[in-house]
């Protein structure tokens, strides 16, 4: 089912020109992960060295190599977040989402002014404090 679930991702993007981040979305959005053995059956469709691919996925915080269940908030730990306080948020976010939400840092969202912010799925979340940010921990 994997392989060929897989195999549909990449006829649909065969002809596309630069496919590589479309396919790489496809993949982790239908799969929860991007795995190794993904990574070589992606390069070898690409005409790719399965080394070009993995640094696409190690590069962008989009991709994982393993699927992890649990909801993710990803928080901006950028310059800009960092200039308007996300680093004093970072242990109450940590303390409220334990073992049962993922906290990723994730370094840019682009909501710079309205920092500090953070994404859960599609949803950008900005202007955080301590209470709004462990609401939207225990809400994931």
């Amino acid at each position: 089912m994997t392989n060929e679930r897989l195999q549909e991702i990449l006829a649909r993007h065969a002809g596309s020109e630069g496919p590589l981040l479309p396919i790489l979305h496809d993949v982790q959005r239908a799969f929860g992960c991007v795995s190794p053995d993904m990574q070589q059956a992606i390069a070898q469709a690409l005409n790719l060295s399965r080394a070009e691919v993995h640094g696409v996925v190690s590069f962008y915080h989009d991709f994982t190599e393993e699927a992890d269940p649990r909801p993710c908030v990803q928080l901006c730990r950028a310059e800009a977040c960092q200039a308007r306080g996300v680093e004093a948020l970072v242990e109450a976010a940590e303390a409220a989402a334990g073992n049962r939400v993922r906290i990723s840092p994730v370094y840019c969202l682009g909501l710079c002014s309205v920092g500090p912010a953070a994404r859960i799925g599609d949803a950008l979340h900005a202007r955080l404090d301590a209470a709004s940010l462990v609401r939207l921990v225990e809400a994931a």
